[in-house]
């Protein structure tokens, strides 16, 4: 018995101290081994300590979870397995950098005070500071839609120069991606499509500006798995093409001679099908276009405007982003959050945005149908016969695209835009557009009750057999359907067929249709024998429909007249055919649509 005066420690005290000589002092959760290296715990801000602080129980539970550690018997009336869950999830708390007390009912949880990970810059500026001669940033949006106006800008201003560009397309002349291009800042590009961009194309046919086309579906692959970490991997899309061959012009001379040329690409064999080796795109930066973040560095975003902003943002080293808003944190319920903070380093609110739509398409209101449509184009777009009920369909840009004004009512047809929408209406009324809602072709449109956005990585996996018609235009098709719609040589760079055609051409279970005009302005054959030109995709097409013909296209015994437009013959059709034909015993009228 302890007598008053006595000295000797309690027997609590010998535990106490006796635990402490078998586990070393804690040194606190930055240097912890369940903390990630690059991880550590940052210093607290103004105000806020440097880290939790350990208490002595905590340290003694801390030691208790570590592995081999000597533990003392369980405590009468409490499970072990409960003991272990209680000192483990404290572990992690330390480790997370919350010290925090359990709940009622003896289960412990985490404090939702914790500080952001993003940081919150003044301006656009301060916020690009770091991008310097040399960078590579990759830039989002997609056209006009969900560009970062405000940190281009800041780019205007730091007037830093030779930047390689990772970018879905280049916009236009004189905004976005234009004005670094008009100011020369940029040395190198990595696209999908130029686009309407004259200034982008000249500087690169006469040699001031590199410019790398990847299929659209594979660039924004190629994007997602840089920022999953995964190095390269194999696709379908491309193969038989410029891209699986090399030999696609990057750079030109002066003398508009190619001085740099794409390399080939190796080759497997999957399932009997040939698969091209692509590799993974990472960035310095990457600038973002959301539409509000909380405080914490979450970010959402609007409309069709997520397009390659989400995968970019996951990319990059450092991802800066612009929003509309800064809201405040719980604003957000948390399965509505597009992009998460983890992925989020700064973030501004940008000061201003003009949001310039590329090409504002309207309808009328008694008709429903978009206007300034010729009378050739007018014919093709009858296509729309090629719709069936219940099926999802990919329009490509151009004709196709005008398809979906003649669908019939009494069928059901998912349409599918390759910047990220699933379930395209009609053209919009006046009143009613929207920059933040535009197809493939940069117009403006709508969405049908039921459709939905997703980001460009998420759109191109529908080539996994998803998609039951694609309609596309073309360049050139030839008698076994070999398509050909991106590039002339020395004259002309759209992009890698106008985007994401050699995706969508890529999977062997999708109809793939060609609406096209049967010549060209100069009464020369679009179909042929062979094609001339690159090829965006090797014996992919079903189907050619022009204004004066339907063609059925075997893969190997080439080309069958089913329908003749009404007044034409089958000798003006072979006249104005760069190939042979047969003509099918049962050949109709070409077949209309009720207008």
């Amino acid at each position: 018995m302890k007598q008053e005066g006595d000295r000797r420690p309690s027997r609590q005290g010998v535990q106490s101290r006796a635990r402490s000589r078998r586990c070393p002092p804690f040194p606190g959760p930055e240097a912890h081994p369940l903390v990630p290296r690059g991880r550590r715990q940052r210093p607290g801000g103004v105000g806020e300590p440097a880290g939790p602080r350990i208490t002595t129980r905590a340290r003694s539970l801390l030691c208790d979870a570590r592995p081999g550690a000597h533990r003392p018997p369980p405590v009468p009336g409490r499970q072990p397995e409960r003991q272990q869950t209680t000192a483990s999830l404290r572990l992690l708390a330390a480790a997370l950098g919350r010290c925090v007390p359990a709940a009622k009912g003896g289960v412990c949880g985490f404090a939702s005070g914790a500080r952001a990970r993003a940081k919150f810059d003044t301006g656009p500026v301060e916020a690009a500071k770091d991008i310097s001669a040399g960078t590579k940033i990759m830039v989002g949006g997609f056209g006009l839609c969900g560009i970062p106006e405000n940190l281009i800008g800041a780019l205007l201003k730091t007037r830093v120069k030779d930047l390689t560009v990772v970018s879905g397309n280049v916009g236009v002349d004189d905004f976005g991606l234009g004005l670094l291009l008009a100011t020369k800042q940029i040395k190198g590009i990595i696209c999908s499509c130029v686009g309407e961009n004259a200034l982008c194309e000249h500087q690169f046919l006469a040699g001031e500006l590199e410019l790398e086309l990847t299929p659209q579906g594979t660039l924004a692959e190629r994007i997602r798995a840089g920022g999953a970490g995964v190095p390269a991997f194999y696709t379908p899309t491309a193969h038989g093409t410029l891209v699986q061959e090399g030999g696609a012009p990057i750079r030109y001379d002066d003398d508009s001679h190619i001085a740099i040329m794409s390399q080939p690409r190796e080759v497997r064999e999957f399932y009997g099908e040939h698969h091209l080796l692509e590799h993974a795109i990472t960035a310095d930066f990457a600038l973002i276009k959301g539409w509000k973040a909380d405080r914490s560095g979450n970010v959402i975003f609007r409309g069709s405007a997520r397009n390659f902003n989400v995968p970019m943002c996951k990319a990059a080293e450092t991802s800066l982003v612009e929003v509309e808003k800064v809201v405040d944190v719980g604003w957000f319920a948390p399965e509505d959050i597009h992009i998460p903070n983890i992925y989020v380093d700064r973030v501004i609110q940008g000061a201003k945005y003009e949001r310039r739509i590329e090409r504002l398409t309207i309808r009328e209101e008694e008709d429903g149908i978009a206007k300034s449509v010729d009378d050739t184009r007018a014919r093709i777009i009858k296509a729309a016969l090629e719709f069936e009920d219940s099926i999802y369909a990919h329009l490509g840009i151009g004709i196709p695209l005008q398809a979906s004004n003649y669908i019939s009512p009494s069928i059901t047809v998912h349409l599918h835009s390759e910047n990220g929408i699933l379930g395209l209406g009609p053209f919009p009324l006046k009143e009613k557009v929207d920059a933040d809602l535009i197809n493939a072709g940069k117009q403006t449109v709508t969405i049908l009750p039921g459709g939905c956005f997703f980001s460009s990585d998420d759109s191109f996996a529908n080539r996994g057999e998803h998609i039951h018609l694609t309609m596309l235009g073309a360049m050139q098709v030839s008698k076994y359907g070999d398509l050909a719609n991106w590039m002339i040589p020395g004259k002309m760079v759209k992009g890698m067929g106008g985007g994401g055609a050699m995706d969508l051409v890529s999977s062997i279970k999708t109809k793939v249709v060609v609406t096209t005009e049967h010549c060209t302005k100069a009464s020369e054959p679009w179909i042929l024998d062979k094609c001339t030109v690159p090829l965006t995709g090797k014996r992919c097409v079903d189907r050619i429909i022009t204004e004066k013909a339907v063609f059925d296209v075997h893969k190997k015994k080439g080309l069958t007249l089913i329908e003749l437009w009404e007044g034409l013959t089958v000798a003006d059709v072979r006249k104005s055919t760069g190939s042979a034909f047969a003509v099918s015993p049962n050949l109709r009228p070409t077949q209309q649509v009720a207008t």
